[in-house]
């Protein structure tokens, strides 16, 4: 008989936007898989529409397993961005190696779409390409 599901390995994300710097921030948390990414994908046009950030950042520190196939990378690397996210810059903070290697095959397959798109190991250097301190950063959560 198999035991209850692990709520903690149930992966998750959340929005929050930094006014003064106008940076979207999704955070990522436990498994990782093509359906949470999917659903990532729907929510985060609505939130890109309402805070009109310069920048994005989806941060993927907290995620303890990795359920995405490269065939929902490639999927996804083939998708036209929407104009007004094509022309910002995002960056995937991917600090674990297997997960680092997705995100860097999603950069590859897709620089044609997204030339602006940069995976980097921390939010440190995330933050530092923007040239923003992260003394300065104020994330408020989104609904």
């Amino acid at each position: 008989m198999a035991g209850p599901p692990r709520p903690e390995a149930a992966g998750s994300f959340r929005f929050s936007f930094d006014p003064a710097n106008r940076i979207l921030l999704a955070c990522f948390e436990g498994l990782l898989t093509d359906a949470l990414l999917e659903e990532f994908y729907r929510v985060a046009g609505r939130h890109w529409t309402a805070t009109a950030p310069r920048a994005g950042i989806a941060d993927y520190s907290a995620v303890t397993e990795v359920a995405v196939s490269s065939d929902f990378i490639r999927h996804l690397a083939n998708q036209e961005p929407s104009a007004e996210v094509a022309g910002c810059p995002r960056f995937l903070v991917v600090p674990r190696t297997h997960a680092f290697g997705l995100a860097r095959m999603f950069q590859l397959l897709g620089e044609t779409k997204r030339p602006l798109l940069h995976v980097v190991r921390t939010m440190g250097e995330a933050l530092a390409e923007l040239a923003v301190q992260s003394t300065s950063t104020h994330f408020d959560p989104l609904e």
